[in-house]
Parts: C-alpha cells; structure tokens; sequence
C-alpha cells in the first residue's frame, strides 16, 4: 500500500460511483480512487476521525508546484513576446485562489469535497480556498495516479482560458506578493520570508496570522482565512509601510 493513501478516508462503493461520475465527465480516469477521495478530503473532515482519516493539505502542496510548472510550461511555450516579469504576473494571477475557485466550480468540484458538520453548517464547500486546494489537491493526485502527461492535459483542459480571461482584464486579481518580491529584487537583490506566527478559531473557520520579513524588518500580521490569502494581507502591509501601496 502507498504510505500516502494509508489514512484515506473509507472508499464505500456509492462514493466511488460518485468519483466515477466526476472522472468521467472531465474525461480523466483513476486506477486508484481512494487517491482521489482523500484529494476530496479537507481538514476539517479529517479532524472528525482522527487517527482514521487524513486530509488532502499534502495532496493540495505536491498539486500547487505541479499546476505551477504546467502553467509555466505553456506560457513560456504560447506567448513569445511576453518577458519574465510579465509571466510571472499573468501566472500569480490564473493559479490564484481566485481564479481556481472559479474553475473549481465550473466543474461542480463543491459537489465532492467532504468537509466536517462546522464547515457544512456553513457551505464550506463553496469557500473559495477550500475550493482551490481542493483542485490542486485533484490534480496532485492525477498526477501520481496517471502521470504527467495526464496532469498536463487536465490542466490544459483550464488553464488556457484563465489566462485568455486574465489578458482581455475579464479576471483581475491584486498580487501583492509578487509586487514585493519584484521590488525588493530590483533594490536589494533579495527575496521577503513568510512565517506562520498563530493560528486562531475552530478547525472549520480558522484564521491565519502571517508576517512577512524583510531582513531585519518584519510586517503584518496579515490575516486570511488561507496562508495564501494570509500571505498577500501582510505584503499588503508591507507595500503600504513602503509608501509603495496606498492604505
């Protein structure tokens, strides 16, 4: 058995009827499908059988990096014209929680996610964060069930249209983090640090405090219901400190 899938939650024939039916409506197939119902897990759920049942967070971290390099990948392969710093704008912006969350649904992805009774209670399944992980979570798990090439076309099946979306000014989204970072490469030829400093509120609602440092200087916390959205709040804070972003 694969170490990963050794807490996925239990695979009951009329929920991989329902994984089938999600798979073969993209077109995609699994061998494994207790690999893509722990993709579906989220924290929360997970939290109501511990010791039985994992979470996708794992999942959600190897799918991030997947998507980000296929993404890459095609932009860097269908617009010739654009230079590093552009890609990197278009790229924050169609991988962005935003932006997932909408293709998330466009798939009806809320439909499958398992979230605990808290996060039910409050349609957790249409969160917009949930929604993301929960889509690279998928992908993730496409990825080492199928492969690469499976992954890329299942990426491609989306991304593509993001990025149309995103050029034509039909998907806007502010990317604090990337502003930070390009200024202080230009000026100090360095990279800012994000660090979890406490997390806050029930396992189905928490809330993230971040600070963002910057050398010897640290800003934030920033505050999100995610570390990304978490993220972009304090190198908010720290734009604005900078006089570079307005309050």
């Amino acid at each position: 058995m694969l170490s990963y899938l050794e807490k996925a939650p239990v695979l009951s024939d009329e929920r991989k009827a329902e994984l089938f039916s999600f798979t073969e409506g993209l077109g995609i197939h699994f061998d494994d499908y207790r690999l893509l119902n722990l993709a579906f897990t989220h924290t929360s759920y997970a939290n109501e059988y511990k010791g039985y049942a994992d979470s996708n967070e794992r999942l959600e971290f190897l799918g991030d990096s997947v998507l980000g390099m296929i993404t890459a990948e095609y932009l860097f392969s269908s617009f010739t014209r654009f230079h590093e710093g552009e890609f990197s704008k278009i790229k924050a912006v169609v991988v962005s929680e935003e932006s997932l969350s909408e293709v998330a649904l466009s798939i009806h992805l809320d439909r499958y996610i398992l979230v605990g009774r808290g996060e039910r209670s409050q349609q957790g399944t249409m969160k917009k964060a949930i929604l993301a992980d929960a889509l690279e979570a998928v992908i993730a798990a496409l990825y080492l069930d199928q492969g690469l090439e499976t992954a890329k076309r299942f990426v491609l099946s989306f991304i593509p249209a993001q990025v149309e979306k995103m050029l034509e000014n039909k998907l806007s989204y502010k990317d604090y983090k990337t502003e930070l970072q390009e200024y202080l490469q230009k000026r100090r030829g360095k990279v800012p640090r994000y660090v979890v400093v406490s997390q806050s509120g029930p396992d189905h609602a928490q809330v993230f405090h971040v600070n963002v440092e910057m050398g010897t200087k640290s800003f934030g916390p920033g505050e999100g219901r995610s570390k990304k959205a978490a993220e972009q709040a304090a190198a908010r804070m720290a734009l604005i400190a900078l006089g570079i972003e307005r309050g």
